[in-house]
């Protein structure tokens, strides 16, 4: 007993003494973080701008592409489950604090507040706002990242509002820069990019995203005088000296993977992982029913249909799962070889994704389409749908590397065999009755062709659209859709560190945009 207490008294002794030093000497700053008035270079933030924006686009073969009804998963425990059965979303206000940093540094190091830095964050703030909005609709703004602990909520109406603001202002800024730097100016700090693109380039990415941001905007274009939705859209089309647009694929912010950030997220070399998932049924009912030559080079014929008699070529042994089946009743392996799969060779056959096309991330292909709808619905005039959509199908078949003529070699599931050789034949089907542009059927053809150039990029954009149209006409109704109506839902909840701690604000927005419930089946002011 003694001892022990001898033992604690020596313990207290040394801690008090400790204290009293540490009281008169001077805290000393953690010598790991750099203190609040550090220069930090701005590429340094650019690049953690990039790399958070880039982890929310969840790339290649991942959840978002089933949700986008691409692909399936029939094994669960290498690809999860097909379920639609969301609760709380991710946030990106994180993007929003470091684009504050970008222009705080970027002021200190050049100056001015009309560099690229500043141009790039306006880009970011709007990119990252408009994806929190699109996924549950009111959001903070105004107040965000300037230090409120308890934001109060803009209407989704005010956000769109101003974050084509911050794009206008985004292109001003960026126009100014090309005009001094020439169409080769970068970047002067290269480092700091990851899409490398020119300023020119930068701008023409800039109104490209607008052109999607607004004819996102459809079902709000007649009733919102103040957004002026389709002028300016026109306006962009119009003008192309003040608001260049991408000219080509050359232009496409895209991703490139490589040996170190690895492609695709399941690594290269597990064949069997290509075993688990199959193409969905959705996407082979507007491709290898219209002999889509895409099919050959992203996917690969049914086992089953092979060993049946058919060739590598027929369209017909191109066979896809329904997505909305239960996984318990779909065949775990593919064992029974029904349904297609994933072309390995092109997307699992090298870490550095030496096969396949880059990660697009806002693309010229979806643009000529959003033109083609643009002026499908009339707000742009002179403008041919039929020639946008044509020049968008045509883009798209540029990105998956297919020319009229060519040969293309067509392996097994994990890549060890060669199953037969297909010709693509771009002009047959360009002239198939379901693909030649009909005025009375475009506005389907035009969404339909654009989710098929979505195949495995450009994130949730294909669920967004159909969300929006309701073309392609996605599976549901099914209990693989894993919701208690078995529907598709509209919408995510709200983060849960909006319930935790803004949460009088958070109730206030539910209240007046859904009566009082985080409804994922609720239709948001973007929708309505």
């Amino acid at each position: 007993m003694r001892t022990t207490y001898r033992n604690l008294f020596i313990v207290l002794s040394v801690i008090l003494m400790g204290a009293s030093s540490c009281q008169k000497g001077d805290l000393l700053s953690n010598p790991n973080v750099a203190p609040e008035n550090s220069t930090v270079p701005v590429s340094l933030i650019l690049n953690h701008i990039t790399a958070n924006t880039m982890r929310e686009e969840e790339p290649i073969i991942s959840q978002v592409y089933k949700y986008n009804q691409n692909i399936v998963s029939n094994y669960a425990y290498y690809f999860g489950s097909n379920s639609y059965n969301w609760s709380n979303t991710n946030h990106t206000y994180d993007v929003i604090r470091y684009c504050n940093k970008l222009e705080e540094q970027a002021l200190k190091q050049y100056g001015n507040t009309t560099n690229v830095y500043f141009a790039l964050s306006k880009f970011y703030k709007a990119y990252a706002f408009i994806w929190l909005t699109q996924r549950v609709g009111d959001i903070p703004m105004s107040q965000a990242g300037t230090g409120s602990l308890t934001p109060v909520y803009d209407k989704q109406h005010d956000v769109y509002k101003n974050c084509l603001a911050l794009l206008d202002t985004a292109n001003t800024l960026m126009g100014t820069l090309v005009a001094a730097a020439g169409n080769s100016g970068k970047l002067v700090d290269a480092v700091g990019d990851i899409y490398g693109l020119t300023y020119l380039q930068w701008q023409k990415l800039i109104n490209t995203y607008k052109l999607r941001v607004l004819i996102s905007l459809s079902k709000r274009a007649d009733d919102n005088a103040d957004l002026n939705i389709k002028t300016q859209f026109a306006n962009i089309i119009s003008n192309p000296a003040t608001y260049p647009i991408m000219t080509s694929n050359s232009d496409n912010m895209v991703y490139r993977y490589t040996a170190t950030t690895l492609y695709p997220p399941n690594r290269s070399g597990y064949a069997p992982y290509n075993n688990c998932e199959n193409i969905a049924q959705v996407f082979f009912n507007v491709t290898a029913a219209y002999s889509d030559p895409r099919v050959y080079t992203l996917t690969i014929p049914a086992p089953a249909q092979i060993t049946g008699g058919k060739q590598a070529s027929d369209f017909t042994a191109y066979v896809g799962e329904d997505i909305s089946k239960s996984q318990g009743l779909m065949s775990n392996f593919s064992a029974d070889g029904k349904y297609s799969n994933l072309s390995y060779t092109r997307y699992m056959s090298s870490a550095s994704g030496a096969n396949a096309e880059p990660y697009i991330v806002v693309g010229y292909p979806e643009m000529c389409f959003n033109i083609a709808e643009a002026a499908y619905r009339g707000w742009i005039t002179g403008v041919d749908p039929a020639v946008w959509y044509l020049n968008g199908i045509n883009a798209s078949m540029k990105v998956y590397g297919l020319t009229q003529g060519q040969t293309v070699t067509i392996s097994n599931v994990d890549g060890s065999k060669v199953l037969g050789t297909a010709t693509v034949d771009i002009n047959g089907f360009l002239a198939n009755p379901n693909v030649v542009y009909n005025p009375a059927n475009g506005l389907t053809q035009i969404l339909t062709q654009k989710y098929v150039a979505f195949f495995m990029n450009s994130g949730y954009e294909s669920f967004y659209n159909w969300r929006r149209t309701g073309i392609p006409a996605f599976s549901q109704g099914g209990v693989g859709i894993g919701t208690p109506n078995n529907q598709i839902p509209l919408r995510w909840q709200y983060p849960q560190d909006e319930i935790a701690y803004n949460g009088s604000n958070y109730n206030t927005a539910i209240t007046s945009q859904f009566g009082g419930t985080d409804d994922v089946n609720a239709k948001m002011w973007l929708l309505k």
